[in-house]
């Protein structure tokens, strides 16, 4: 099994550090493979796919489904398998059972033994592994969300105190009391972007995660139909 490639670190942690960052993974690429000649039927190595009008809305979208795009890529094995199949088939259109028919045809002129449960197989082995990497940034996402939110209350909860305090004060501390007043009315806008940003980067999480995987189980319909 490939080892997670998939590098998340700087989606919710801030690192400016570059030599803290680890290199991108690539996709390991088999070079006993023989060279395809030139033709009609050669499919593209990689797809670049446009995303929903989603992306409009959430600004981290495109960055997160690249993220999975990647660590997609990162997960592939050498030799011909349902990654291979899965980006011609996508490169052609993922509706026309003779792109599957090729795909499967090139394979085989890869590798000889290549079946259709072998390929259904795969496909559940890369659907499990970016489960594990969804399970894993979405809790990474609801801890520090809850972190913050404890955090704000507690501080709201301590500022409210003191202004109930000073509210029963003598005249004297009257510019006390209206200077707590005003740190808690600031609370909510100073902690906002901080909530507003996490809670998109978690949408975004949970949108490139469906749409790849949709992606993934198409092919998996076309291989069932067509193969």
């Amino acid at each position: 099994m490939a080892k997670e490639s998939f590098n998340w670190k700087s989606l919710f942690i801030n690192d400016e550090n570059p030599s803290s960052h680890p290199p991108e993974s690539t996709p390991v690429t088999n070079t006993t493979n023989p060279v395809m000649p030139s033709s009609d039927t050669k499919f593209p190595s990689h797809v670049t796919e446009s995303l929903s009008a989603n992306s409009l809305s959430n600004p981290f979208l495109n960055e997160i489904f690249e993220v999975y795009d990647k660590g997609f890529e990162s997960l592939n094995e050498s030799g011909f398998d349902f990654f291979e199949l899965y980006k011609s088939v996508i490169a052609v259109g993922v509706t026309n059972p003779q792109s599957y028919q090729m795909a499967f045809t090139m394979g085989k002129t890869i590798k000889p033994e290549l079946t259709k449960e072998f390929l259904l197989e795969k496909a559940k082995y890369y659907i499990t592994e970016i489960e594990k990497v969804y399970a894993k940034y979405d809790n990474i996402g609801k801890t520090k969300k809850t972190e913050l939110n404890n955090t704000i209350l507690h501080e709201k909860n301590t500022l409210s105190k003191e202004v109930a305090d000073l509210e029963s004060k003598i005249a004297q501390l009257q510019k006390e009391l209206e200077a707590k007043k005003l740190a808690l009315q600031k609370m909510d806008p100073k902690n906002m972007e901080q909530l507003s940003e996490i809670q998109l980067k978690m949408e975004a999480n949970d949108l490139a995660k469906q749409k790849i995987l949709n992606s993934i189980n198409t092919v998996i319909t076309g291989i069932n139909q067509y193969l």
